[in-house]
């Protein structure tokens, strides 16, 4: 029988062994693999309600974003959106 912190440990070494490299506004970015577009905002640790995403120099319509999954050298950008005046 498998103890959970040595589950965790193998889960963490599935996870990290087990990424795509993608590019984040211009910047090479490793990330887990099997992530949708909302997903890998969340991982990013990005407020989702603040942001716009270009993804492969077209625009990803937030509605969609739970349904495009995030390849291997995907291209996106991320803005956010700020107030003021």
């Amino acid at each position: 029988m498998i103890g959970e912190s040595e589950c965790q440990t193998r889960c963490m070494e599935s996870a990290e062994t087990k990424t795509i490299e993608i590019v984040v506004n211009g910047e090479p970015r490793r990330v887990p693999q099997g992530l949708s577009l909302d997903n890998l905002i969340v991982w990013l640790k990005i407020d989702p309600s603040r942001v716009a995403v270009e993804r492969n120099l077209a625009i990803a319509r937030k509605a969609d974003w739970q349904a495009i999954p995030v390849q291997p050298g995907d291209r996106l950008e991320i803005v956010w959106f700020v107030g003021g005046g």
